[in-house]
């Protein structure tokens, strides 16, 4: 397979490394750094671009890749406000898009069990919950998208929480706690805390190889599909 690199900082070091090895070819390598471009016949060639850079940036990169039919598997956060434009380039230009907030595949595994344990807590009232996410200091949004995706899933399954803050949580919401610090490739815990106990379930990454691995795999899923595709669909949850 042709793999184009959209963005080549350490995220994208790692995913050729993984890529290599797995016998994909990396065609094109496009960043501030390099002199690479969406209009070369290099770009162009590619059977997909994964896409790891920054939020101000996200948005436009997809556009040139669908201008030249690249399927785009991307793990940017923070530029979900666009999304519905991206949805509808797949719907009715037959474009491919893959997204996920977190390609680890531990951390997706972790995203179901914290849904069922929200569900559970709809019977246990007892219980308040909170959130705490760790990450390096050159991550730019807060919270991250995978905070964002867990906050999501507690939401939907938990009826006695609406919304999501940062700031001092009401009885509806559920306070996110963001730190950046030296550098950490991820942590994210979870705590139900009552007047007599705590249940804490808690996912923190050792490398970013698990998400360079994960996004590897998502850009093999992509050939031969349309349209947008997650993690679920990779994963068959």
């Amino acid at each position: 397979m042709k793999i184009a690199l959209v963005g080549y900082g350490k995220m994208g070091k790692e995913i050729e490394k993984i890529a290599l090895d797995r016998g994909h070819e990396i065609v094109s390598k496009i960043d501030v750094t390099s002199s690479d471009s969406f209009d070369d016949d290099s770009f162009k060639s590619a059977d997909v671009a994964i896409e790891f850079t920054r939020p101000e940036a996200a948005f436009n990169n997809y556009q040139n890749c669908f201008k030249n039919n690249v399927p785009v598997v991307s793990g940017t956060t923070g530029w979900l406000d666009q999304l519905p434009a991206i949805e509808k380039a797949c719907k009715e230009d037959g474009q491919t898009f893959f997204y996920a907030s977190n390609f680890s595949l531990g951390v997706n595994i972790f995203f179901e069990i914290n849904k069922q344990l929200a569900k559970i807590m709809n019977k246990v009232k007892e219980y308040d919950v909170s959130m705490e996410e760790v990450h390096h200091t050159q991550k730019l949004d807060e919270p991250s998208g995978t905070a964002i995706t867990l906050a999501e899933g507690i939401i939907n399954n938990l009826e006695r929480k609406n919304n999501w803050t940062l700031d001092t949580a009401k009885e509806d919401e559920i306070n996110i706690k963001a730190i950046r610090e030296g550098q950490v490739p991820g942590i994210h815990t979870i705590k139900y805390d009552s007047p007599v106990d705590e249940i804490v379930i808690h996912h923190s990454a050792k490398s970013r190889q698990g998400f360079a691995l994960g996004a590897v795999l998502a850009a093999e899923f992509t050939q031969g599909k349309k349209g947008m595709l997650n993690m679920k669909d990779l994963l068959n949850f």
